[in-house]
């Protein structure tokens, strides 16, 4: 796999091009975090028709662009999902450092520099315990071990499991409705069971969901440009 990044006339950001051995068309998605196009390539397509054809894609580009969802800073008074509810950010400097869940609100003490370090730690933990948890219980259906479960921020994927069993998520699984998260999970599990995404991987996924994906998959799919641009700008 490899990227290449070019300018294309016309175009309002420029276009990262990565080659996949198993893409079979071409994909093109925006990366709104680092303000790129992002464009796959079959392993032997040429990348000058690819390019061509994101250049026929202006209009598409454009009004994606101007849907996109703008940036949720971690600041007093700004609201961001948890657990699909909403979330307001409550400051005041002479409260303990740290945050606290109260009701719908999350109350941040300490320094006001201090204050998205201090949302970011208390949602990072949250998820971790959440996914965690959640983790255990589907790999103990499934009768299968995980290594290690971990979170991170990656631009592009909600999770991942290697060979060797260690699962890694993106924290921001937990600003989403618990559906969603636990398709996540339940994904990449059955990834313990099939490491591709064969049409047995699929009945192993939708088992231990609990049922059909399709909903869960359309809603993540829906929410994730927002989910990702909570705390940008912070």
């Amino acid at each position: 796999m490899s990227t290449a990044t070019f300018e294309v006339p016309g175009l309002p950001l420029p276009v990262a091009v990565r080659r996949m051995a198993n893409a079979r068309r071409l994909r093109l998605r925006i990366d709104h975090d680092r303000q790129l196009l992002r464009l796959t390539v079959p392993a032997r397509g040429s990348a000058r028709a690819a390019l061509r054809w994101v250049g026929e894609q202006r209009a598409w580009i454009e009004q994606q662009l101007a849907l996109a969802p703008g940036a949720t800073p971690f600041a007093d008074g700004a609201t961001v999902p948890f657990r699909g509810d909403p979330l307001t950010i409550r400051w005041q400097e002479a409260d303990r450092r740290g945050a606290r869940q109260v009701g719908s609100e999350l109350h941040v003490g300490g320094p006001r520099p201090s204050l998205a370090r201090s949302v970011q730690r208390w949602l990072l933990a949250a998820a971790r315990e959440e996914l965690s948890a959640e983790t255990g219980r589907i790999a103990a259906a499934a009768a299968v071990s995980v290594r290690s479960v971990s979170v991170g921020d990656a631009a592009s994927r909600w999770g991942s499991c290697s060979a060797a069993g260690a699962i890694r998520y993106s924290w921001r699984l937990i600003l989403a409705p618990p559906p969603v998260l636990r398709f996540v999970v339940a994904h990449e599990v059955a990834h313990r069971l099939h490491m591709d995404h064969s049409p047995a991987f699929k009945a192993a996924e939708e088992r231990l969901f609990g049922g059909p994906t399709a909903e869960a998959r359309r809603l993540l799919r829906e929410l994730g440009p927002a989910l990702r641009r909570v705390g940008r700008g912070s």
